[in-house]
């Protein structure tokens, strides 16, 4: 099921749209896309450094200081 969603853009961005869209021959709508796909990707990875950075800071203890003075019976 497809979403209208109504864009509010700047005077600067509909005229680079405009001049970069007839510079390249493309279409608006696939440079929207195309740069839409570049900050997905471009977040996706933050957010996956952001996760690995996070999980890393959740212990600094090696496995020998981890089992310190644990009996297991």
């Amino acid at each position: 099921m497809e979403k209208t969603i109504n864009l509010a853009l700047k005077q600067d961005t509909v005229d680079n749209l405009l001049a970069f869209s007839e510079l390249l021959h493309k279409d608006i709508n696939k440079m929207l896309e195309e740069a839409l796909e570049q900050y997905f990707d471009s977040e996706q990875k933050k957010l996956i450094e952001k996760g690995i950075e996070e999980d890393a800071t959740m212990t600094n203890l090696d496995y020998d200081e981890f089992w310190d003075g644990v009996d297991l019976e």
